[in-house]
């Protein structure tokens, strides 16, 4: 679908999406979002209420992706390394897929009135609740050391996966699933239990 095929209202939010990423939040004005839409500044108005509820969509909008890539490997009859690293290529898809609202959900959320500011961190609680449960399944069935603190390893995972957004180019030599093998390769290595030597 063309941009100018989508219906007005995905046309606000991809604008409102491209020009928070690009100027932030609050130096991106409501005439500056008519003027990249074509619109007297007044019409917006016939679609949206104000920046605010753009934001709260955007937002929205990227969690419940994040939740329907991430959250269907509970299931998943997979060893913890194999759905670790099929988590984090999930996790960089998203971002790599939706570069601008990616960029506005992890950095501009914290322009949120109170009430969908909460919201948004009960979201990273339960991304962070995903990955800690993830990591507790791999130290429980032996696949990862288990002196592992599950929480700060998952705090680890997340910022390799979240931040992605800040360097990572759509379009460059690098796929979303070199990436995620990469970064996988590296903390696997520091995460997987070490077989006992043989006793003599």
């Amino acid at each position: 679908m063309t941009e100018s095929s989508k219906p007005r209202r995905a046309q606000i939010l991809d604008s409102a999406s491209r020009l928070f990423s690009e100027r932030g939040y609050h130096a991106t004005s409501m005439r500056d979002l008519a003027g990249e839409l074509g619109m007297q500044g007044g019409s917006l108005y016939a679609h949206i209420s104000g920046k605010e509820e753009l934001l709260i969509e955007i937002v929205n909008v990227a969690s419940q992706q994040f939740d329907e890539a991430l959250f269907t490997l509970r299931a998943a009859d997979m060893r913890a390394d194999d759905k670790l690293r099929e988590a984090m290529h999930r996790h960089i898809r998203v971002v790599a897929d939706n570069m601008d609202s990616a960029t506005v959900f992890f950095h501009e959320w914290k322009h949120l009135s109170p009430e969908a500011y909460a919201r948004v961190t009960g979201w990273r609680d339960s991304i962070d609740a995903f990955y800690r449960e993830l990591i507790t399944q791999g130290v429980e069935d032996g696949t990862f050391r288990r002196d592992l603190d599950p929480r700060m390893t998952a705090y680890l995972v997340l910022s390799a996966v979240n931040w992605a957004y800040t360097w990572y180019r759509p379009g460059g030599p690098l796929t979303p699933r070199n990436v995620a093998d990469s970064f996988a390769d590296m903390l696997l290595g520091g995460l997987r239990a070490v077989p006992e030597p043989p006793r003599p």
